[in-house]
C-alpha cells in the first residue's frame, strides 16, 4: 500500500502517533536499504541531490502528517501557516550524505490562532522517532539577524539555506532577513572564515589517508570558496562567477575534481554504514571497486590530485575575491618600498604579486626567488597564481636549469619547492616527479605520498634537530651539501615502476644532474646514494650491526667513509620526512650505532673488498635455475652461510648441490672419490675427529684441506691428497671414515717440529675471529697434529685453508673467538711447538 494512504488509514482510524513514526521509519529503512542500488546508478553530485530531494519529499510528507493531525480534514492552506522548513549546510546544498547529520532550520513568525511551537515540537519527535539524525534550530523570522551575529557558525549554515517545504511568505521573510544577514559585515565574517579554514588545514594535513571533508582540498575548502562567493556576489552557484573570476576551464578542472570527491565520499558511507569520511587504507580495495576503478593505486591517486586541485583552485580564487576588503591602505607605501619587480612585492618574507600583473615566464619567476636573501618564505595567492599558470616549455633550456641549481645551493628551499608543488609545476620543472606525482604509498609506513614524502625530507634536512648529524653536515663542502639536497629530493623518484625504485632512482637523477653541471665524481656518489638509500635503515632496524659480516657487506655497498657520511644525512631526512615521530631516541640510538661501527671497519678495505666479492657471487648464484627451485628456507639458509671463501673456491652450482647435501644431512654424511687423486667430502652434524682421520691417514700427502660452517649445525670437510690409493686400500679407507666419528678412538700421532716463529695468531682479524698462519717444513702428520692441537684446546675452526708444496705448508686457520682463545695465545704457541 502507498505510505500516504496507509498514514491516512492511520490518522482516520485514530492511530497513535508511534503507529506514524513506526511507518515512517519502516519507510525510511526501506529506502537506506535501497542507496547501494542507487548509487550503481547514480553517482557524484546527482546522487546526492537524488537524495536531497527524496528526504526532502519524505520531510514534506512529515510536514503533511502533523498538520493532518492537528488540524483534521481542515487543513489551512499551507502558505496561510506561518512556518517555513528550511534545509542548511550540506543539506541545503543538496549535498547531503548519506550517514550525515541532516541540519534543519525552522521559521515561525506568531500569529493569533496557530500554535506554531506546538506544530513544530510535532514534527520534531515524529522526525527523530523515525529514525532521522537531525541537527535542528527554532527561531522567530525576526530573530534571525541577531543570531547570526553571536555565533559565525550559525551565520554560516544560514547562508546556505534552502526552502523544503511551508509557507512560501515565510519563506520570504526569511530570504530577505538572509539578505540583510550576508550583506553585513562582510569583511568580518570573510575574515573569520579564512581563519577558520587555516586552522583546519593545519589540523588536516594532506596524508596517505585523506579526510575528503576536512583535509587541505577537502569538501571544507570547497565550502570556504562558495562562502566566499555567496557573500560578495550574492550567487547561487559558483559556476555564475565564471568569467568573472576564474575561466570555464578552470572551473571545470575544479568541478570535475570536487565530482569525485563525492563520489568518494558517498561510497565511504555506503561502505562503513555511517559517517566515514577517512578515506581508511582499508576501505581503498571496495571503494575502488565501487567507483569502477580497475587499479586501487590509481584510484587514490585520483583522489590526491583531486585535492590538489581544489586546494589549488581555492586559494588563488578565494584571495582573488576578497582582496578588496582586506587590503590594509597602511600598508601601501610599505608594499611599494619592498617592491622586487613590477607587481612583485616581500613583506615581512611573505612574496606578494598584484592579480593585475601578466603571467611571467618561469624563468623570470625563478630570477625573482634566486635572488632572495637565503630565509624561510610563505607565498600569497597572487604569486601562487603566478606560478600555477606560467608556462613551461620542454626540453628545460640551460638558463632554467642554472637558476634551479641556484635554489638548490640556497639553505632554504623547502618553501621554494612547496610554492612548484602547490601550483602544480613541481613535476614540469623536475621531470622525475611526473612517475610520482600524487602517488600513493600502500605500505603502512609512509604517512605521505611519494611526492609530499620528498619534499618533507628535503625540509628535514634543512631544519636537522640531531647535532651530531648537523656536524656531519656542516663539515661538507658546498658541492657536497648540494649532490646531498637533490639525492633527498630525487631519492624516491624511481616509485611507480615494476623495476627496484632505488636501481631506477640511480638511472633518472643522473641526467638532471648532468643538466645542472655536478661534477662527474659527484654523479658517481649520486648514483650510490640513491641505490642505497634504504640500505642503512634496512640493516640498522633489521639486522645485527654487531656482526661482522652484516658490517662489511653494508660498507661494501656504501664504499667509503664518505658515503658513509652522506648516507647517514640522507638516511635522517628520509625517515623524518615518512610522517610524525617515525624518527625517534630508537631509530637515532640504532643508527648511530651502525654508522660507528662501519665507520671501524671501513679501515680494513681488503675485508670490503672481499665483501664486495662474495655479494657479486650470491648474485650470481641467486640466478642460477637450481637455485630458484630450491624451497625459500633452504635459499636463506644458504645465502647466510658465513664464509666468504666458501664463496669464493666454488662455482654457483657446487655452492648449491654442497647445500642441498648439508640439508639433507641427519647425523653425517661423506663420499671418497678417487678418479685423479683420492679427496674425501663429509658432512658432519655430530662431531668428527678430525685429528684421529688425519693421523690415520698421514701416509698420505695432503695437498689441500677445507673446513666450512654451513648451517643447522652442519660442517663441510673436503680434504684432498697427492696421491690416489686402489685396491684393498681403497676399500679400507671406507672403514676409517666411519671410524673417524668414534670420538673415543685415538692415533699415536707423529713427531713434527714447529718453531714458534713459524707461528703467526693475529687476534684482531675480526670482532669474532682470530687467524692462525702455519708456515713450516712439510712433515708428514703435520697438519693431524695441529688438529689435534685445536681440539685439546677446544678451538672450533671455521674455516681451514692449506697449501702444501713438496717442501714447505702454508696453512692458516680461521678460529671463533670463544673459550677465551686470544687470552690464551701463549697456550697455544706452547702447544704447537710442544713448548719449544
Amino acid at each position: 500500500m502507498d505510505i500516504v494512504l496507509q498514514i491516512e488509514d492511520i490518522i482516520e482510524k485514530n492511530g497513535s502517533d508511534f503507529e506514524l513514526s513506526k511507518l515512517f521509519k519502516s519507510y525510511i529503512n526501506e529506502y537506506k536499504t535501497s542507496l547501494s542500488g542507487l548509487f550503481e546508478k547514480s553517482q557524484g553530485k546527482d546522487f546526492l541531490v537524488r537524495h536531497s530531494k527524496k528526504l526532502d519529499s519524505i520531510l514534506s510528507l512529515m510536514y503533511k502528517t502533523v498538520l493532518r493531525r492537528v488540524f483534521g480534514n481542515y487543513i489551512p492552506m499551507r502558505s496561510s501557516i506561518p512556518i517555513a522548513i528550511v534545509a542548511l549546510g550540506s543539506y541545503g546544498r543538496e549535498q547531503l550524505c548519506v550517514h550525515s547529520d541532516i541540519d534543519l532550520l525552522i521559521v515561525y513568525e506568531k500569529v493569533d490562532g496557530f500554535n506554531s511551537e506546538l506544530i513544530i515540537e510535532k514534527l520534531f519527535y515524529l522526525a527523530l522517532d523515525s529514525g532521522l539524525k537531525l541537527g535542528h534550530r527554532v527561531h522567530e523570522i525576526g530573530d534571525l539577524f541577531r543570531a547570526s551575529n553571536e555565533d559565525v557558525t550559525i551565520r554560516t549554515s544560514l547562508m546556505e539555506a534552502r526552502f523544503v517545504t511551508g509557507s512560501n511568505f515565510a519563506w520570504h521573510a526569511t530570504t530577505k532577513e538572509l539578505n540583510r544577514i550576508r550583506l553585513h559585515n562582510q569583511k568580518g565574517f570573510i575574515l573569520a572564515k579564512i581563519e577558520e579554514a587555516q586552522i583546519r588545514r593545519k589540523k588536516y594535513p594532506n596524508s596517505m589517508q585523506p579526510n575528503i571533508k576536512e583535509s587541505v582540498g577537502g569538501l571544507r575548502d570547497a565550502n570556504l570558496i562558495f562562502w566566499v562567493a555567496q557573500t560578495i556576489y550574492g550567487v547561487t552557484s559558483l559556476k555564475d562567477l565564471t568569467g568573472v573570476v576564474y575561466s570555464e576551464d578552470e572551473y571545470r578542472d575544479y568541478r570535475i575534481a570536487l565530482e569525485l570527491l563525492f563520489r568518494v565520499r558517498s561510497a565511504l558511507h555506503l561502505i562503513a554504514k555511517k559517517q566515514e569520511d577517512r578515506l581508511l587504507l582499508e576501505h581503498i580495495p571496495q571503494v575502488s571497486r565501487m567507483l569502477g576503478f580497475n587499479n586501487q593505486q590509481k584510484m587514490a591517486t585520483k583522489v590526491l590530485e583531486a585535492q590538489w586541485r581544489i586546494s589549488n583552485f581555492t586559494q588563488i580564487f578565494v584571495k582573488k575575491m576578497v582582496r578588496v576588503f582586506i587590503t590594509d591602505i597602511s600598508l601601501v607605501a610599505k608594499f611599494r618600498k619592498n617592491r622586487i619587480s613590477m607587481g612583485i612585492y616581500a613583506l615581512d618574507d611573505r612574496i606578494y604579486a598584484s592579480y593585475h600583473l601578466k603571467i611571467q615566464p618561469i624563468n623570470s619567476l625563478l630570477e625573482i626567488l634566486v635572488s632572495l636573501p637565503d630565509k624561510f618564505y610563505h607565498f600569497d595567492a597572487g604569486f601562487l597564481n603566478q606560478l600555477t599558470y606560467t608556462k613551461i616549455s620542454h626540453p628545460l633550456n640551460s638558463k632554467t636549469y642554472s637558476l634551479l641549481k641556484e635554489l638548490f645551493k640556497k639553505q632554504h628551499m623547502y618553501c621554494f619547492l612547496k610554492l612548484f608543488y602547490d601550483a602544480g609545476i613541481l613535476h614540469h620543472l623536475f621531470l622525475n616527479f611526473k612517475k610520482v606525482l600524487h602517488l600513493p604509498q600502500f605500505d603502512g609506513y609512509h604517512q605521505y605520498p611519494v611526492d609530499i614524502h620528498s619534499l618533507k625530507c628535503v625540509q628535514a634536512l634543512e631544519s636537522i634537530r640531531e647535532p651530531f648529524i648537523q656536524s656531519l653536515y656542516d663539515e661538507l663542502s658546498d658541492d657536497e651539501k648540494l649532490l646531498v639536497k637533490i639525492v633527498t629530493l630525487f631519492h624516491d623518484t624511481g616509485k611507480g615502476r615494476k623495476q627496484d625504485h632505488s636501481e631506477v632512482g640511480a638511472k633518472l637523477i643522473v641526467p638532471f644532474m648532468k643538466k645542472v653541471k655536478i661534477k662527474d665524481e659527484l654523479i658517481e656518489r649520486a648514483i650510490t646514494l640513491v641505490k642505497q638509500h634504504v640500505t642503512m635503515s634496512s640493516v640498522a632496524f633489521k639486522q645485527n650491526i654487531h656482526n661482522e659480516k652484516v658490517l662489511y657487506k653494508f660498507m661494501s655497498n656504501i664504499q667509503d667513509v664518505k658515503n658513509l657520511k652522506l648516507l647517514y644525512v640522507l638516511t635522517y631526512a628520509d625517515i623524518n620526512g615518512v610522517g610524525v615521530d617515525v624518527y625517534n631516541n630508537f631509530s637515532s640510538k640504532l643508527l648511530r650505532d651502525l654508522y660507528n661501527s662501519a665507520l671501524e671497519v671501513a679501515q680494513n678495505v681488503g675485508r670490503i673488498t672481499d665483501a664486495t666479492k662474495r655479494m657479486n657471487i650470491e648474485k650470481r648464484v641467486q640466478k642460477v635455475q637450481e637455485f630458484l627451485e630450491l624451497p625459500k628456507p633452504l635459499q636463506n639458509k644458504l645465502l647466510r652461510v658465513e664464509s666468504n671463501l666458501f664463496f669464493f673456491k666454488h662455482t654457483p652450482l657446487d655452492i648449491i648441490k654442497i647445500a642441498i647435501k648439508a640439508n639433507n644431512t641427519k647425523e653425517y654424511a661423506y663420499s671418497i672419490h678417487t678418479n685423479t687423486s683420492l679427496s674425501i667430502e663429509i658432512y658432519r652434524k655430530i662431531p668428527l675427529n678430525i685429528g684421529y682421520l688425519l693421523a690415520t691417514l698421514s701416509h698420505l700427502d695432503v695437498a689441500s684441506m677445507e673446513i666450512f660452517t654451513l648451517f643447522d649445525g652442519v660442517k663441510y670437510f673436503k680434504i684432498e691428497f697427492i696421491h690416489n690409493v686402489s685396491g684393498n686400500e681403497a676399500i679400507e679407507l671406507e672403514e676409517i671414515v666411519k671410524n673417524a666419528f668414534d670420538m673415543n678412538l685415538h692415533v699415536e700421532l707423529k713427531n713434527v717440529n714447529i718453531s714458534k716463529d713459524e707461528i703467526n695468531i693475529d687476534c684482531e682479524h675480526s670482532l669474532t675471529h682470530a687467524e692462525l698462519a702455519v708456515n713450516t717444513q712439510n712433515q708428514r702428520g703435520l697438519l693431524a697434529y695441529i688438529m689435534n692441537c685445536f681440539e685439546q684446546l677446544h678451538i672450533n675452526i671455521v674455516t681451514a685453508k692449506i697449501h702444501s708444496t713438496k717442501h714447505r705448508v702454508r696453512d692458516s686457520f680461521l678460529m671463533e673467538k670463544q673459550n677465551e682463545i686470544c687470552n690464551n695465545v701463549e697456550k697455544i704457541y706452547q702447544l704447537l711447538t710442544k713448548g719449544n
